[in-house]
């Protein structure tokens, strides 16, 4: 497995294939829900490519301020789940943050999902609340 953090073309079409895989077709969510103003052509994501070089899990990286990043649009495609890819991206979404000076990081998170960011370290910040029609929870973690 080969996570690679980056912005090229080519990078950016691998995330959008699997967030097309993950959340529109398998979860149903609505497409223009899914892809953003968010989306632009110089944004950083990080992605997972298998050993044959299949793109296989996702994340992106936003700024909310200076010294605040937010990771988002987590996936994993479903064949490959169970192999802590998730992690690995959060992981490594910090790194880039914690190497651009980010000291704080918050992640807008599914309901179904809020037990993997507390495991990642991140600790609830919000009572729950509904984004893109699904219930969701904002956590928050300090970087180190």
């Amino acid at each position: 497995m080969k996570i690679h953090t980056g912005s090229e073309p080519w990078n950016h079409a691998a995330a959008l294939y699997i967030r097309m895989s993950v959340f529109v077709l398998e979860r149903t969510i609505a497409i223009e829900d899914e892809f953003d103003d968010n989306d632009e052509s110089d944004r950083v994501y990080v992605v997972a490519y298998s050993d044959e070089g299949q793109p296989v899990a996702t994340g992106r990286f936003q700024t909310i301020d200076k010294t605040t990043m937010r990771p988002g649009r987590i996936a994993t495609l479903k064949e490959y789940r169970g192999q802590h890819l998730g992690a690995q991206i959060i992981e490594a979404l910090e790194a880039y943050g914690i190497a651009h000076g980010y000291t704080q990081s918050v992640i807008h998170s599914e309901m179904t999902a809020k037990g993997f960011y507390e495991r990642q370290g991140y600790q609830v910040s919000s009572k729950p609340y509904e984004e893109d029609g699904v219930p969701a929870i904002t956590l928050k973690k300090t970087l180190k």
